[in-house]
């Protein structure tokens, strides 16, 4: 599944399934360009996909901010020239309800990573993508298909509009050959736990209690979704499009 000479631009690869993603895509011989706000984490990251692969393209960037989002393509374009798939996996989460004095100011700060971003940087990146003939895949999850804890609702509404989000683009651009997909993952073992519970004495209950909510009892590893994500984005997938995936461990099923 070779990717070599394309460019890839991966958002959320200073850990987890972006980083995992990005150093698959390097693996395969693609220029990666790896996005996040934590720029010592892509710097290992970048050195790691230097040591198996190509060396990425390293940009520090906030995806809330447009002019982040706008120098994140520019920045693509001036090194490489084009530009062939995009992951557009950055997210954040939160606990609010709709109660809560602070639920509009966590609804925006959500919505704007989640959604927003990736729909800013699918509209900049669409005349590229339309040029090779590239793809999008946009890293959603199980919460667009449930609501699984309470307070949970802007993050999930962010994602369940993620989802109809690509379906709509995907749509948009299919007579020009450009594929859009998303992936619905469930518990990925990865360190967000520390910015959604900053107690690290709790993250072992927490992820055994998300492991034993799967009916197959286990956690997804990142490596898991990046093999996936690498799929939709190859020509293995040429006729798949406007689809969603969710890889859960049976979450879902369980309830």
């Amino acid at each position: 599944m070779s990717f070599k000479d394309n460019v890839v631009i991966v958002t959320g690869a200073s850990s987890g399934i972006g980083a995992a993603a990005a150093l698959k895509f390097a693996e395969e011989g693609a220029n990666v360009v790896i996005v996040a706000r934590n720029k010592e984490k892509l710097t290992a990251v970048a050195e790691k996909c230097a040591e198996n692969g190509t060396k990425p393209l390293v940009i520090v960037a906030d995806l809330a901010t447009d002019t982040c989002i706008k120098e994140i393509i520019d920045t693509t374009l001036t090194q490489f020239g084009k530009l062939n798939v995009l992951v557009n996996n950055a997210g954040i989460c939160g606990f609010v309800d709709i109660v809560s004095d602070n639920i509009m100011k966590k609804f925006d700060e959500i919505i704007a990573t989640n959604l927003r971003a990736a729909a800013y940087l699918t509209n900049l990146s669409m005349p590229h993508l339309i040029k090779s003939r590239g793809n999008v895949v946009n890293i959603s999850g199980v919460a667009a298909h449930a609501v699984l804890f309470p307070g949970n609702l802007a993050y999930c509404t962010s994602k369940a509009a993620l989802d109809h989000f690509t379906r709509g683009v995907a749509l948009d651009v299919a007579s020009h050959g450009v594929r859009l997909n998303s992936i619905c993952p469930g518990p990925v073992k990865s360190d967000y736990m520390d910015t959604l519970i900053p107690d690290k004495t709790k993250h072992k209950d927490f992820w055994d209690t998300l492991s034993k909510r799967t009916a197959l009892g286990k956690l997804i590893e990142p490596k898991e979704v990046a093999d996936l994500i690498l799929y939709l984005a190859s020509d293995k997938a040429r006729s798949i499009t406007g689809s969603s995936f969710v890889i859960d461990g049976g979450m879902l099923l369980k309830g």
